[in-house]
């Protein structure tokens, strides 16, 4: 009898499991999206070659002119390591939600790893420096150069080299609390920065609720 009770509670959380799996994927593609991939790209790429500092400002300037409500402030604005995949780099979140993320993403060192396998499709447009990336199923590599868009489709595993000095900005969409494991596991595994993972987690609650707030005002809640 237990093995029968035990084999029947794993068919029905496999079948939950599914429906859920299912839902997701129906709500993610049906809901209307803040931001598209085209635009973030041909926004960044105006200032692909410019010293990144500057570039960032213009690029947050003008990301807060067309989305107003969608973007953290000044005072949220905070560089925060990123340790994944056996790479380190840095990460300025500028929006967050359950389904989108936008952010300034860089490295002041040459690092590289595995880029992670995600329920979400990443694209990042690259402003200085130059980045490498080693498909799966292949035997060479591609570099890329300021001002190209590389995208990272959803299921996909790549190898992954950033040179020193290189800065892009990134916009994922999916599901994006499933990219957390693995931005989050060298940091609780490796290095046990758990102060870069309060900030990692502080910053994309912020991120949420000003999502929410501006929703809700949207709505005619507030």
């Amino acid at each position: 009898m237990s093995v029968v009770r035990t084999s029947l509670k794993l068919f029905i959380f496999a079948v939950v499991t599914v429906l859920v799996v299912l839902l997701l994927r129906q709500w993610m593609a049906t809901k209307q999206y803040v931001f598209n991939k085209e635009d973030v790209a041909k926004l960044a790429k105006q200032y692909a070659g410019q010293d990144h500092e500057q570039a960032f400002s213009k690029v947050v300037v003008e990301l807060r002119k067309r989305y107003p409500g969608h973007i953290l402030p000044d005072e949220d604005l905070q560089w925060v390591f990123v340790n994944a995949g056996g790479w380190m780099g840095s990460m300025c979140l500028l929006h967050a939600s359950l389904t989108e993320y936008l952010l300034l993403f860089g490295t002041a060192v040459e690092t590289g790893g595995h880029s992670g396998r995600y329920w979400a499709e990443i694209s990042d447009t690259i402003i200085s420096g130059t980045f490498r990336q080693w498909k799966e199923g292949t035997t060479k590599s591609e570099i890329y150069y300021p001002g190209d868009t590389i995208i990272h489709g959803v299921g996909e595993a790549t190898s992954v080299q950033w040179s020193a000095g290189t800065w892009m900005v990134e916009y994922g969409r999916g599901f994006i609390p499933s990219t957390l494991g693995f931005a989050l596991a060298d940091t609780l595994f490796s290095t046990q920065d758990f102060l870069t993972m309060f900030y990692t987690i502080r910053v994309y609650a912020k991120g949420l609720l000003l999502e929410a707030g501006t929703l809700l005002t949207e709505a005619g809640v507030f």
